[in-house]
């Protein structure tokens, strides 16, 4: 529900700036405005239209909506002006840069947010159909207490942003050098420590030897082992059809190491041959090997053309990162110059803000 969640969020805030003309610092705010950014005006309407969006999801999730003169409305005031003016920023960003969203754009995508959120199921059921996922969309509206145009309105904003990141990080790239580089420079996250003997194995550990000699009775004739470790074993592994990977020495990479008797019968048995009852503290044991003993590892380093193309891909991450932050910081101060606000309306965070 993580996708959806964020989407609306971004909803509550979502709005359409009204274009009014004009250049440069604002002279001043129309009276019904709360805000002139650049060459829009954000009107009061909107403001309270937003502010209403807020309340009505306050009240579907059952939540006090802060009453008017508390420092919480003041903070809510304060978000919903922040927003609304980097929404508009956004915009006049977009259109100076050509970049667009289509009501296509919008409407693909909250498809494919319908389906991410409500399509799947648990596993190894059927999907949802078409109609049960709008049936789960619309009850989740609801709850919310926003409508399908808050939803897109929201999407558009997300959509408008990726496409500007897009369009501001497009000539970011990353050499093979600056990867080998990055790779000499921290050497050590590519080196993998000495790796102990281990091997994969499954159990079904019991009280007494009497059930321990029944559980490996059904087991040699047949019977299926995650369900005899679901219904006897009374260690945690039995949820997970008693599998572990046992290990000659406890490390890092490695860290379960069994107690004695069970580390030699695990090591010695054959390729899926099941032991008779063993005997340790924790109780009896029926041991089955699912695989070869691995042989121990010294330590080494990951080879560089390993790792080179995820090198490259983390430097090209943060190369684009960096340059969508520096754009935006530089807009945001650009826009600082052409913002003002109506008196009683300007964001409590944005006290260097010039003021109307």
């Amino acid at each position: 529900m993580k996708h959806l969640r964020l989407v609306l969020i971004l909803a509550l805030v979502a709005a359409v700036a009204a274009a009014c003309g004009g250049g440069g610092a604002p002279k001043s705010v129309p009276s019904d405005a709360v805000a002139v950014v650049g060459n829009d005006t954000i009107s009061k309407d909107r403001f309270n239209e937003v502010l209403a969006d807020a309340k009505r999801s306050y009240q579907a999730t059952h939540k006090p909506f802060p009453k008017p003169g508390t420092p919480p409305y003041g903070t809510l005031r304060s978000q919903i002006i922040q927003l609304l003016v980097e929404r508009s920023e956004y915009e006049q960003s977009a259109k100076d840069l050509g970049v667009k969203v289509s009501d296509k754009d919008v409407s693909d995508r909250l498809e494919q947010l319908k389906q991410q959120v409500f399509g799947a199921t648990q596993p190894g059921q059927k999907p949802n159909s078409k109609a049960q996922i709008e049936k789960l969309y619309h009850q989740q509206l609801k709850a919310q207490g926003l409508t399908e145009k808050n939803v897109k309105d929201g999407l558009r904003v997300q959509l408008l942003r990726d496409k500007i990141a897009q369009k501001v990080t497009k000539d970011a790239k990353v050499s093979d050098d600056d990867a080998k580089k990055y790779y000499d420079d921290h050497k050590q996250q590519y080196e993998q420590p000495a790796q102990p003997a281990s091997r994969d194995v499954r159990h079904i550990l019991v009280k007494s030897h009497a059930l321990a000699l029944t559980v490996y009775k059904k087991l040699k004739t047949g019977g299926d082992f995650s369900k005899l470790a679901l219904k006897y074993s009374t260690d945690s592994s039995k949820t997970t059809g008693g599998r572990l990977t046992v290990c000659k020495e406890k490390t890092v990479t490695c860290p379960l190491k069994t107690v004695a008797p069970f580390e030699k019968v695990a090591f010695s048995l054959k390729v899926n041959e099941i032991s008779k009852p063993v005997h340790t503290q924790f109780g009896w044991h029926v041991i089955q090997a699912l695989g070869p003993v691995n042989p121990p590892k010294k330590a080494s380093t990951i080879p560089f053309d390993q790792v080179k193309a995820a090198i490259k891909q983390q430097q090209l991450q943060q190369k684009k990162q960096d340059a969508y932050n520096n754009w935006w910081n530089d807009t945001k101060k650009d826009f600082a110059k052409k913002t003002k606000y109506q008196v009683g309306y300007k964001p409590q965070a944005t006290q260097t803000t010039t003021t109307g």
